[in-house]
């Protein structure tokens, strides 16, 4: 524990003098940083995505140099420092976990998210849905939105359910589809993938890594193909989408080698 402990005040002790020394670290704001701790996150993400543990241990350290930044700035403003955001964590923890601090008694992760959103309500929010941040992912934002109802009981029965509205909105759109209105083409395009995200929770598969993943893939197999053809001395503008799918099929084949 002291060794965690005397790397957390070496940072800390690192921040303020580059605080009070550095001509950049002086001159950040919070709002200066803010695009850059969303791109930690998407870089801590990648990572995470790709099962690099250097490089997870880069990223989370460079988003504990975030943290301690935004606390230095604060505690310059007198408005809260490090030990307050430190305690304000612990306390809350302490307070939604009953089950382990307390005499409340669960039986499984599903009753203690349960409690977590109704504890939550207790503490004065006006909604279940108060906490999902507005500038997520769109995908994300459902999953999350989907999640918190969820903790209040609010959910499908079973996975057959979920599977049967999935059909049932792919129905709706194409029926919007044949009649050319593009607005409801788009708002039932958006229950599709609202209903996909929905029955992602019942197979255990988060729909943001998914799809994540697949964009990788996807990537990563364009790139192998257009190796391939640029070696062979040809351009890729200039082939049919027949010819094109030959070096798709052998490129999906080196990848799943690879």
């Amino acid at each position: 524990m002291k060794k965690k402990a005397d790397a957390f005040i070496r940072l800390v002790s690192i921040m303020d003098k580059l605080r009070e020394e550095c001509p950049w670290d002086k001159k950040q704001t919070m709002e200066s940083l803010r695009y850059l701790t969303i791109e930690e996150m998407y870089e801590l993400s990648d990572a995470i995505l790709d099962k690099d543990s250097d490089e997870i241990r880069k990223e989370l350290g460079d988003l504990m140099l975030h943290i301690v930044f935004y606390c230095k700035i604060a505690s310059e403003q007198e408005k809260f420092d490090i030990s307050d955001v430190l305690n304000g964590i612990c306390d809350k923890l302490i307070h939604r976990h009953p089950h382990i601090y307390g005499d409340v008694k669960v039986k499984d992760e599903k009753q203690v998210k349960e409690n977590w959103e109704k504890l939550k309500l207790k503490e004065g929010k006006n909604s279940v849905l108060e906490g999902v941040p507005k500038s997520l992912p769109a995908v994300v934002k459902a999953f999350r939105i989907q999640e918190k109802v969820r903790g209040i009981g609010f959910d499908w029965d079973n996975k057959q359910q979920v599977w049967d509205k999935v059909k049932e909105e792919i129905d709706e759109l194409k029926v919007e589809e044949n009649k050319e209105d593009q607005d409801k083409i788009e708002s039932e395009f958006g229950d599709v993938l609202f209903s996909l995200v929905n029955y992602s929770r019942f197979i255990n598969v988060n729909p943001e890594d998914a799809l994540e993943r697949t964009n990788k893939r996807f990537i990563k197999r364009f790139q192998i193909m257009e190796k391939k053809i640029k070696k062979e001395g040809l351009d890729l503008s200039e082939m049919s989408l027949k010819e094109m799918d030959v070096y798709w099929i052998w490129a999906k084949e080196k990848y799943n080698l690879s």
